[in-house]
């Protein structure tokens, strides 16, 4: 088991996707939490609000299995990550955050 502070406890990571390229992220945590794991100290910088007031960390995700019904928009600070989930769609503030997580090599 990992204990990082900034983390809730986890054991393994999870494959999620985002914008057509595959992470490894810590289970048991908010997708914001994960998304922090990718870029610590861009997603900490950010002008996200943690506790939902903001909405500038909202992202459209589509899960396993549930495909045919399309993506669904959340805010990331307060959706689970989970094993095999998609991200579709950033909005501005994660994108920017996370530009060079993402930048195609």
């Amino acid at each position: 088991m990992t204990d990082d502070s900034l983390f809730r406890p986890y054991e393994r990571l999870i494959k999620i996707r985002i914008l057509d390229k595959q992470f490894e992220v810590p289970e048991k945590n908010t997708l914001l939490r994960a998304l922090q794991f990718l870029s610590s100290k861009a997603i900490a910088y950010g002008r996200f609000c943690w506790n939902q007031e903001c909405h500038l960390c909202r992202v459209s995700y589509v899960m396993p299995g549930r495909e045919a019904e399309g993506p669904r928009e959340i805010l990331s600070c307060k959706v689970w990550g989970a094993q095999g989930m998609r991200i579709t769609k950033l909005s501005e503030e994660p994108q920017y955050a996370l530009r060079k997580s993402l930048k195609r090599e």
